[in-house]
């Protein structure tokens, strides 16, 4: 490829990832949202999550089976109680860290 295509092909990357980001902050930027709309918006990012880590909580193998014991579970459930105590991003990431690499050396 050319540098001209792959500087066409970065440009054209760069705008499909700030399009979607920028369009709707632009057009409801100015508009009061009815609350029922408000609130179904604000659990979207709670099902996206859920949705991303409940396979890797709770299913294990190929094809996926409820295994409830893994140490991904259990390394979850105080990094969860500690998020919610402390707010913290920066301190659960820590947290979660910590616990899991416990885990992984104590369990296995």
């Amino acid at each position: 490829m050319s540098l001209e295509a792959y500087l066409l092909l970065l440009l054209a990357m760069g705008l499909v990832t700030y399009l979607p980001r920028w369009l709707p902050l632009q057009l409801l930027a100015n508009r009061r949202l009815p609350a029922w709309l408000e609130e179904w918006l604000g659990l979207i990012p709670v099902a996206l999550l859920s949705a991303l880590l409940a396979p890797a909580l709770f299913t294990a193998g190929r094809p996926r089976s409820l295994e409830l014991g893994r140490p991904e579970f259990w390394v979850a459930v105080p990094t969860l109680l500690f998020a919610v105590r402390t707010r913290s991003l920066g301190g659960t990431v820590m947290v979660g860290m910590g616990l899991f690499w416990l885990a992984q050396h104590l369990l296995v």
